[in-house]
């Protein structure tokens, strides 16, 4: 049997600590959200105290790292293309639609700009 796949993937090692200050654990969510959602976190409800304690915050220092990259099509042997079976690939696509609002939302609270400006990448 043969049967390529088209994939990305990362390994990174090193120790792994937790971060019990809760001061350096809302600098670390912060830096975490405004890495995925530039502008979000300045426009959600203050952090409760319990909302830090019950959230558990890794660090680790990077000490070693490896990236592999698969792409292209089928890789078959040459006799393989002698056969009656089907090669090809069948692409993927992540997109991002509109965003769609709750609708418990208060009457009259806007679509806030950074859910304007989400992307991948």
């Amino acid at each position: 049997m043969h049967h390529s796949v088209n994939s990305r993937s990362v390994m990174l090692f090193g120790t792994a600590h937790m971060v019990e200050d809760p001061d350096e654990k809302r600098k670390k969510l912060r830096q975490f959200m405004e890495g995925l959602y530039p502008g979000r976190y300045d426009t959600l409800r203050p952090d409760h105290a319990q909302d830090i304690k019950a959230t558990m915050v890794l660090g680790m220092e990077i000490t070693e790292g490896s990236a592999k990259i698969r792409t292209g099509g089928p890789n078959d042997e040459d006799d393989d293309y002698a056969l009656p079976i089907w090669a090809g690939v069948i692409p993927l696509r992540t997109e991002i639609g509109a965003p769609l609002a709750d609708p418990r939302n208060l009457e009259g609270v806007a679509l806030p700009e950074h859910a304007t400006r989400f992307k991948i990448g």
